[in-house]
């Protein structure tokens, strides 16, 4: 698995500094789960690459705290997953997921439920990082066949197996349904 942390920390910082080539202020910023392991490498790919990262943190009795490289001022704390999981899909323009357990499961099937249902309308380019482990581990084929999602459905996402795949993959679909907007951020209203 340490293939996939090192994998993360080379994609999120081709983004990053691709991020700041981009005219305006801060077109795209990598958001994780704040915690350790891959959320952590996601954010210190930005670091590395000298942009500012956001962390989503959710309380837990184990496991989980905020790492060090999350830019300070973007580190939020929830309590309820839902919660999370609406701030981390409305920031969304795209998701990565790398291989993980149940927390990473729920978080792509809910993306993908939405995505589906039509609940969510805006382009959310979607990869699933690292083919064998997704292979393996779901059989997204099976589904097909067993009726319960359509062939269609496969069309949600894409596999990658290396950094460059999934940068390229990103940049030229960001590139694509952005390219005519002034800002790549949703307005905040209060």
């Amino acid at each position: 698995m340490a293939r996939y942390y090192d994998d993360t920390v080379e994609l999120t910082s081709m983004l990053t500094r691709w991020s700041k080539t981009l005219k305006g202020e801060r077109r795209f910023v990598i958001c994780s789960g704040g915690g350790p392991g891959i959320m952590e490498a996601a954010n210190k790919g930005a670091a590395l690459a000298g942009g500012d990262s956001i962390g989503l943190n959710i309380s837990l009795p184990f496991e989980q705290k905020s790492n060090k490289y999350v830019t300070k001022d973007l580190r939020f704390e929830f309590h309820y997953f839902f919660m999370r999981k609406f701030w981390f899909l409305y920031l969304a323009k795209a998701m990565v997921m790398f291989p993980g357990g149940f927390g990473t499961f729920d978080e792509l099937f809910e993306v993908l439920t939405l995505l589906q249902t039509k609940k969510v309308t805006k382009p959310l380019p979607v990869i699933l990082y690292g083919r064998s482990y997704w292979n393996e581990i779901l059989n997204f084929e099976g589904l097909v066949r067993h009726n319960t999602i359509s062939k269609r459905d496969l069309e949600l996402f894409r596999f990658a197996d290396t950094p460059q795949e999934a940068y390229t993959h990103l940049r030229d679909e960001l590139t694509k349904i952005y390219k005519n907007q002034k800002s790549m951020v949703p307005a905040v209203r209060s």
